[in-house]
């Protein structure tokens, strides 16, 4: 942690500043219930599909993100953008989507009893 990362920390009670570029994926393998997220930089992991005019433009990604369960199961997660990098379309398998309180929650229960619901 750098310097500056640090004195945020300090000045923000340690919850930091959330980063415009960063968008998080939330999901729940199919197989095992493992909840799982996912870090998407949205300068440096979007691949452009360039359009006739820069408003037809738009970006996409995909992971494949793996549980630390018996699971290993994986989820692929594709995401597309438009030109603004908002988020456009989302589609999944072997997964559903959780939103980041749905998430949140589920890390908890797993947390406290071990299992995955």
């Amino acid at each position: 942690m750098g310097f500056w990362e640090r004195v945020l920390n300090i000045l923000t009670g340690g919850k930091g500043v959330a980063d415009p570029m960063i968008y998080w994926v939330y999901v729940r393998c199919d197989k095992c219930g493992e909840p799982l997220k996912a870090r998407v930089h949205l300068r440096n992991e979007l691949s452009a599909e360039f359009g006739e005019r820069r408003e037809d433009t738009v970006y996409t990604t995909r992971k494949v993100l793996i549980g630390s369960g018996r699971c290993h199961a994986p989820v692929e997660v594709r995401l597309t953008f438009d030109w603004r990098r908002n988020p456009l379309r989302r589609e999944i398998s072997g997964g559903s989507f959780l939103t980041e309180q749905e998430y949140l929650a589920e890390v908890s229960h797993h947390q406290t009893t071990g299992e995955h619901t």
